[in-house]
């Protein structure tokens, strides 16, 4: 609204060719490329690995739900797993909401705290 002469010659000098617009846009393509190997690619790993265990469960495989409930599989389907919670007592659960898949050898932690 108020510039001088002077100060409008210099903001059409800086609007020049593509090597400053350029220059202007590699922060910004680092900043993409940093949060892609920062978020996006281990979030991935992330998902084939889980998508792994899945594919891979088996009958009397200890797991741990996503609420936090242990339990033991008894039957293995498409979609849903068959889960032993306490003797006699069976859930469905849908195989995405498996959280872990726990070692048959893994020792339980104690409960009493004697030092």
């Amino acid at each position: 609204m108020f510039a001088t002469p002077a100060f409008a010659q210099t903001a059409g000098a800086a609007a020049g060719g593509p090597q400053e617009m350029l220059i202007q846009f590699l922060p910004l393509v680092g900043l993409v490329v940093l949060f892609y190997f920062l978020m996006i690619r281990p979030q991935q790993r992330r998902m084939k690995l889980h998508q792994q265990m899945i594919t891979n469960l088996k009958r009397n495989d200890t797991v741990v739900l996503n609420s936090g409930v242990i339990g033991k599989v008894v039957r293995v389907e498409d979609k849903e797993v068959g889960l032993e919670i306490a003797q006699g007592v069976t859930v469905k659960v849908v195989k995405g909401m498996i959280s872990e898949v726990r070692v048959r050898g893994e020792p339980a932690p104690a409960n009493d705290s004697k030092a």
